[in-house]
């Protein structure tokens, strides 16, 4: 890899970031009960027991040879939790709880995993002339630290979906009122969008398809305010857009017959009302929360506007971009993420109203630009020019260039602060309806 990837950071604070991302999957799995721990909330995905060995077998996988010199100690789990699954449009996993060890059994894997790793990170110096393989020790580390947290946040899509009589609840903090956002869309002047991490004297931690920065002009034109919020969505819905074939391309049509997609899956009919499931309650669907919805629900409901949605350029662009043509770190300025900015970073499990955190508005005047929800776009997940995988990952993104999944921006309430630089892309299949994300809609007038 280029010098680009040679991050250095103390041993102190990457130890220190790797024992609060451990904090954070634990506390996750321990809203769990131990007899769900089998269990399959999302038929696309592994058994949660999966999940509580992957993390371990990951960086362990990662780290054991490359970085400590160490010879594994249990090559079998190694290999069964070493990848998980994203299957698009069918394939679904067939195995039984049978198949999976027992939980002491696995329990006993991440402890001595973590305990072998932290002994052998102690005995290594962390400089700027160290290199593991072309990488940088702290590159390394970057990646187990991120994945897990990718993870702290896209586990608490699968356990959303446990029955709440399986989980143990821990209700959100109460919220102050916050700003009402202004009807009406915002235009946007034409300017450039500055996309991607340089690798020229880089020396913040990137994924491999956040390179190459590169820019991109983007002509004018006007986005919602905020996302789209329940009660817009329902007009969409009690208007007859689910069963609008117009509507909907042809492939998300015959997911929604063959899905028998009425609504959103957030969503609940029931004695005549609707409700929304939130992470450990059904309440009343609030109608000031951004809808979450698939992809191909939220192209739906933009045709369906007269809009469209925006491209990866556009968000980006009303996101960092300011009226003097000067792009800024964060939506609000150069100020880290703070809990005044957002709802992100883990401190509640669902939404909030939106325009809930007016500090964080855009030169703009956008809200919840970050945080909230992520936010679907029209762009297919693809590389940029320059693209170069990881060489101990070569998947992790090319594995997804297949023209099925679009880019994501943004951020929800379970996204960790450390993923939201400006660079970082999510991505997601058009037909998984489970993500925390929500879409804001443009016009090109």
């Amino acid at each position: 890899m280029a010098a680009t990837h040679n991050i250095v950071i103390p041993q102190s604070d990457l130890l220190g970031q790797l024992a609060q991302a451990r904090r954070r999957t634990d506390q996750l799995f321990a809203i769990v009960r131990p007899e769900a721990l089998y269990d399959r909330p999302i038929a696309e995905r592994h058994r949660i027991i999966f999940y509580v060995g992957h993390l371990e077998a990951f960086d362990w996988n990662l780290l054991h040879e490359r970085a400590l010199a160490i010879p594994p100690f249990q090559t079998e789990f190694d290999k069964l939790f070493a990848f998980g699954i994203d299957p698009v449009d069918g394939g679904l996993p067939s195995d039984q709880p049978a198949d999976w060890p027992s939980l002491p059994q696995v329990r006993r894997y991440v402890e001595q995993v973590r305990q072998t790793i932290d002994d052998g990170i102690a005995e290594l110096i962390v400089d700027e002339q160290q290199q593991v393989h072309e990488l940088s020790l702290s590159t390394l580390l970057h990646v187990a630290i991120e994945h897990r947290l990718m993870h702290a946040e896209t586990l608490a899509y699968m356990l959303h979906q446990l029955p709440y009589e399986r989980k143990i609840a821990h209700p959100d903090p109460p919220l102050r009122p916050g700003a009402r956002p202004a009807s009406g869309m915002v235009r946007i002047p034409a300017g450039a969008a500055t996309l991607g991490l340089s690798r020229a004297g880089q020396s913040k931690f990137g994924w491999d398809n956040e390179y190459e920065t590169h820019t991109v002009k983007v002509d004018a034109f006007s986005i919602d305010p905020h996302m789209v919020t329940n009660q817009q969505f329902l007009e969409f819905l009690e208007a007859g857009g689910y069963q609008d074939s117009s509507l909907w391309n042809a492939s998300d049509w015959d997911w929604k017959i063959a899905g028998e997609i009425h609504h959103p899956a957030f969503w609940k009919h029931w004695g005549g009302r609707w409700l929304c499931r939130t992470m450990f309650e059904d309440v009343s669907l609030p109608l000031d929360w951004p809808v979450y919805v698939s992809h191909a629900e939220a192209s739906a409901y933009a045709r369906w506007a007269g809009k469209e949605l925006p491209t990866e350029a556009q968000w980006h662009r009303a996101a960092y971009g300011t009226p003097d043509g000067e792009e800024q770190d964060f939506p609000w300025g150069s100020t880290a993420p703070g809990p005044q900015h957002g709802n992100f970073d883990f401190h509640r499990w669902d939404p909030v109203p939106v325009g809930s955190y007016p500090q964080g508005r855009s030169a703009f005047g956008l809200y919840d630009m970050l945080g909230n929800g992520w936010e679907w776009t029209c762009t297919p997940f693809a590389p940029f020019a320059g693209f170069r995988p990881f060489p101990f990952y070569p998947g992790y993104s090319a594995d997804f260039f297949d023209g099925k999944h679009y880019v994501m921006k943004g951020g929800s309430a379970r996204t960790a602060a450390g993923l939201l630089r400006r660079s970082f892309r999510n991505w997601f299949q058009p037909h998984y309806p489970y993500v925390y994300a929500g879409f804001r809609c443009i016009t090109q007038k």
